[in-house]
């Protein structure tokens, strides 16, 4: 791959400089998602385990959404779009703000889980999500095969699995409702590695220009990037290992 030649084709103590600086961005890039996590963690959990709380989100007496039900779904496909249009024209530190506040919203999307499934069972797939997108995270991070190509088909499958989960609203297939989380699985699986070594790679490709502004947005949309696989993983696991309530 070029980005890995580009670290070869540099002096040694160039080469260490680069290193150290990629371990000290890779650590930043999980600090960042890591943070985020606990926000969407704190705020789904502080929602969905109060009655009062989620009956904002969802009528207690009939279990259908209200407004502010569907504006809190709805809102982080929204926000990210956003984040995608402005992050050139924010500074690095209100980018993160938006970040974590992206983060806040994800975690009232996803509150109902805390009243469809068991504490339990969240936990246990929460710590499976944990460990399966370490390993794919490192496999990403230390693979000298370029998974580019992987990216651009995983991308199709992404959309493709958007359009199918769309359909099936309507549709109500029961094959399609066991199949979507499979692929979602494997999906977000795939990407995993892909943007860990994209993050990787790009890091290396900027290296000697040093922008430090550059660099603190790009760990700021690659902890996005490695949260959204998360957060998806977790979810399309939860479908198979959540007990429900």
């Amino acid at each position: 791959m070029a980005q890995f030649d580009t670290v070869s084709s540099v002096g040694v103590g160039a080469r260490a400089r680069i290193d150290e600086g990629l371990r000290a961005h890779m650590n930043k890039v999980y600090g960042l998602m890591s943070v985020a996590m606990l926000v969407t963690a704190g705020v789904a959990w502080a929602v969905g385990s109060s009655e009062q709380l989620f009956s904002i989100l969802r009528n207690p007496v009939t279990g259908q959404m209200t407004i502010l039900g569907w504006v809190a779904m709805f809102l982080p496909l929204g926000m990210v779009f956003a984040f995608g249009a402005m992050i050139n024209r924010m500074s690095v530190a209100a980018a993160q703000l938006f970040f974590y506040a992206f983060a806040a919203a994800m975690g009232l999307s996803i509150a109902w889980i805390f009243t469809a499934f068991s504490l339990g069972s969240i936990f246990q797939t929460f710590l499976a999500t944990a460990a399966g997108f370490a390993a794919l995270s490192l496999y990403g991070y230390t693979t000298k095969r370029d998974l580019g190509p992987l990216g651009a088909f995983l991308m199709i499958g992404l959309i493709g699995l958007i359009v199918a989960s769309i359909a099936n609203i309507f549709i109500g297939s029961q094959g399609l409702a066991f199949a979507i989380p499979l692929i979602g699985v494997l999906i977000f699986a795939g990407l995993t590695a892909f943007d860990t070594q994209r993050i990787k790679t790009d890091y290396i490709a900027h290296a000697q220009s040093m922008d430090q502004e550059w660099l603190g947005k790009s760990a700021i949309m690659g902890a996005l990037n490695l949260y959204l696989n998360f957060i998806n993983l977790f979810m399309f696991l939860l479908q198979f290992l959540g007990n429900r309530e």
